[in-house]
């Protein structure tokens, strides 16, 4: 019997100019990939026995994660909306700005507020989508800001806002 999961909820559409760029040439880099993939494939295909030919069953498994992530990024592209005006008021939180927050113990960090495709939190990039994000638009600095974490609710201040 199959478990049901509801649908996620559709994540932003939007997107860095960057971060569109890195996935078009995700998907050019996956399609050169693909071509050298099927070529080892046929050759392990023509090896014999399929059942017990993990060339075969290796190479097969790495098509599909490629057609998996190919037909993913081919569905959305086409959505997604390329954020390459500053907003008017870089006063204020928005859509790709870097946004320096202090604690309550005075420790700072930085995050910029970027799409969700291009999330990544070794470099500080947090998905607009996420909850701290969604606490941090449309404010100001020296602004309060509680985001609630597994954790308990996290304080912090915003200490400075920038878009370069």
């Amino acid at each position: 019997m199959a478990r049901w999961r509801p649908p996620s909820s559709k994540s932003s559409p939007y997107i860095t100019a960057e971060g569109a760029e890195k996935l078009r040439a995700e998907l050019k880099g996956l399609w050169e990939r693909r071509a050298d993939v099927t070529k080892h494939l046929s050759a392990a295909a023509a090896e014999g026995d399929r059942s017990e030919n993990a060339e075969y069953i290796y190479r097969k498994k790495e098509l599909r994660e490629i057609d998996r992530r190919i037909r993913y990024l081919q569905k959305r592209l086409p959505e997604l909306k390329v954020v390459t005006q500053l907003p008017s008021d870089r006063g204020r939180v928005f859509f790709g700005a870097w946004v320096t927050l202090e604690n309550v113990d005075g420790e700072e960090s930085t995050y910029r507020i970027v799409g969700p495709d291009e999330f990544d939190p070794q470099k500080g990039w947090i998905s607009v989508d996420s909850p701290m994000a969604r606490a941090l638009l449309k404010k100001a600095v020296d602004d309060e800001v509680i985001v609630s974490t597994p954790g308990g609710p996290l304080r912090c201040v915003i200490v400075d806002i920038g878009y370069e």
